[in-house]
């Protein structure tokens, strides 16, 4: 998304460029946008591993947004003085503010929007390999039908047909090792296997899939509609 961007805005001369030759506006624009999308990438990763962004999206894309527009500005002001021939002055820094919020709100918009959805595990076809994450259950837990892995602290949690234990591992491990099992990420610290809910009831504005121990897995706002249409509740 950040390429198409600065290829448009390259086209059409965005911000007072459409002075510069093509070639040098497609060069300034793809630069600014693909180091702009690696730098939000990295500030969204740390917004959304404080859960910000499950629990209040909007708030967290705001977050996000400042986050890399105010480093960006003066990172695109000298960019920008430099590759016209200009010398950077400080005088001019703050009219680069403005474009590049807009941009970052747009590209941060953008990812939203096409980003949410959960996580999934699929079922193993017939005479597959066994489910890695399997082979992690201890020994208690061994052979019985794993209902759901809920996050807590550095440790997870796993709710089985055999009652609860836990392991230490990070759920995002934990998410890919569980291909083989049908289920989704319902929420930043739940996974949960599709044949396990029981029941699914919705509350307060807020989803929750209850597991055959009657434990309730939660469902955050960001899943719900695509969970909603998958047929989960």
């Amino acid at each position: 998304m950040a390429g198409i961007a600065g290829l448009f805005l390259a086209l059409v001369g965005a911000f007072g460029t459409g002075d510069a030759p093509l070639g040098i506006r497609i060069a300034y624009w793809l630069v600014l946008c693909l180091s702009g999308a690696a730098a939000g990438m990295g500030v969204s990763t740390l917004v959304q591993s404080s859960g910000l962004t499950e629990r209040a999206p909007f708030v967290g894309g705001v977050v996000i947004t400042l986050g890399v527009a105010l480093p960006g500005t003066i990172y695109v002001w000298a960019v920008s003085s430099l590759l016209f021939g200009q010398v950077p002055h400080a005088a001019t820094l703050p009219r680069f503010f403005l474009p590049v919020l807009v941009i970052t709100a747009a590209i941060t918009a953008l990812n939203f929007v096409t980003a949410r959805r959960p996580i999934e595990t699929h079922a193993a076809p017939p005479e597959s390999a066994p489910v890695r994450f399997l082979e992690r259950l201890p020994a208690k837990l061994r052979g019985a039908t794993l209902h759901a892995v809920e996050a807590q602290d550095h440790y997870l949690r796993l709710h089985t047909s055999k009652g609860e234990d836990l392991i230490l591992m990070r759920l995002s491990d934990a998410v890919a090792e569980l291909e083989g099992i049908e289920g989704a990420q319902t929420h930043r610290s739940w996974w949960v296997a599709r044949e396990a809910v029981v029941e699914a009831k919705r509350g307060d504005g807020r989803a929750v899939l209850t597991l055959p121990s009657g434990a309730e897995a939660p469902v955050s706002r960001a899943y719900a509609k695509a969970l909603r249409e998958a047929g989960w509740f």
